[in-house]
């Protein structure tokens, strides 16, 4: 089984609302720590399904050897 969680690294990072969020303007990367991620939500057109899909077949081969 994988890790468990959800690990994210940020690279090139762009603020959409820099009013709001004014401390975040100079962050270009960041690491978000797995253990506290509850959820990941992308948009369904920016996820590549058969990718997915052949990634936990090959996941799955593995685990019955």
């Amino acid at each position: 089984m994988g890790q468990g969680y959800l690990n994210i690294k940020l690279t090139d990072i762009s603020v959409t609302d820099p009013e709001k969020y004014p401390h975040m303007v100079t962050v270009k990367n960041c690491f978000i720590r797995g253990s506290v991620v509850r959820y990941v939500q992308l948009p369904a057109d920016e996820v590549d399904t058969q990718l997915l899909q052949d990634a936990a077949r090959k996941e799955a081969l593995q685990q019955k050897q």
